[in-house]
């Protein structure tokens, strides 16, 4: 029996000490931008630099328009399917560590659709302060964008109601971005339908509207951007 537990115990610190022996999965994703960002180093003098940081939905962006990100000198970390809960943990990594002057964070899709867990809207506002205070400490402007309109989720069928969720998270965030006088970018007013039921359709990519087609990453362009040159005088 000794020898039994000593053999275990050996297996134990062979599969620890293993390279490549850990599970692979990596809840926040630090990998993803991890090159990019050693590349990028710190900004030229004078530069002013905007990071925007999200989902899927900010993911998409740049492979979308990429010429919106070169010309206005912005800088995507979005990251698919990613809740603010990972968004908080790669902060530093993916927008503190990068010197920006701005950063612009839009939150909420991937809570409200359960990716990591049941969708609790205190946690997730928290999440969202703990972010603007991240921000802060660090000299770094903040913009707070509204989670755009989405009827349903394709790959989270079970999830109803996500329109009022939607709409009580952006209030909530709204209410606090003024407060605290950040600017707040209202993508969902903007992007609704007429019914008030789910993103106009010419404005989504997919069905149910979900992520933004080239129109609808137009309209979110226009609001942002003249947000983003008032922010950088």
């Amino acid at each position: 029996m000794k020898s039994f537990f000593i053999i275990l115990l050996l297996g134990i610190a062979v599969c620890i000490a293993i390279p490549g022996t850990a599970q692979k999965y990596e809840f926040a994703k630090f990998e993803r931008y991890a090159e990019a960002n050693a590349k990028l180093g710190a900004p030229a003098k004078g530069e002013k630099r905007v990071v925007l940081l999200g989902n899927s939905i900010t993911d998409g962006w740049p492979k979308n328009h990429p010429e919106f990100f070169k010309e206005n000198n912005l800088i995507g970390r979005g990251i698919s399917g990613q809740t603010s809960y990972q968004f908080l943990l790669r902060f530093r990594q993916d927008v503190i560590n990068l010197k920006p002057a701005i950063v612009v964070i839009n939150y909420g899709t991937n809570d409200i659709a359960e990716n990591t867990g049941p969708y609790d809207e205190d946690k997730t506002y928290e999440n969202v302060v703990t972010m603007v205070e991240l921000a802060r400490y660090n000299h770094i402007k903040v913009i707070l964008t509204s989670c755009l309109p989405a009827e349903a989720f394709g790959w989270r069928k079970s999830i109803t109601n996500s329109m009022d969720k939607i709409r009580h998270l952006n209030a909530r965030v709204k209410t606090y971005a003024e407060k605290n006088k950040i600017p707040y970018v209202d993508y969902f007013s903007a992007m609704v339908n007429n019914e008030g039921t789910a993103m106009k359709a010419n404005y989504a990519k997919d069905n149910p509207g979900v992520h933004p087609s080239r129109e609808g990453y137009v309209v979110m362009e226009n609001l942002l951007l003249p947000v983003i040159k008032k922010l950088r005088k």
